[in-house]
């Protein structure tokens, strides 16, 4: 986990559009070929849920995050359907 928030550490700083995102929450950029942003609460972080997107954005694209924020990998539909299940929570 704790390279999760290493590689956290590392994008933010450098993405302008982290400016402006409230405080407690992060942007994230997802979709399989466009990326679409998304902006999150941090409490999402340490779901078991939300850690098995951020293992496979670590696979894919270790500290090199292409669009300066956390990109993750997986289709749109699936990571809505998953922060609705933890809105719900």
């Amino acid at each position: 986990m704790a390279i999760r928030f290493q590689i956290l550490r590392r994008i933010l700083p450098s993405s302008p559009e982290s400016l402006n995102v409230r405080k407690g929450h992060v942007p994230v950029y997802v979709g399989e070929n466009q990326k679409k942003r998304f902006v999150i609460p941090i409490s999402y972080l340490k779901h078991p849920s939300f850690q098995n997107l951020l293992s496979k954005a670590e696979e894919e694209f270790g500290f090199d995050h292409p669009l300066g924020g956390l990109t993750i990998p997986c289709r749109e539909d699936a990571f809505i359907d998953l922060t609705c299940s933890l809105n719900c929570s």
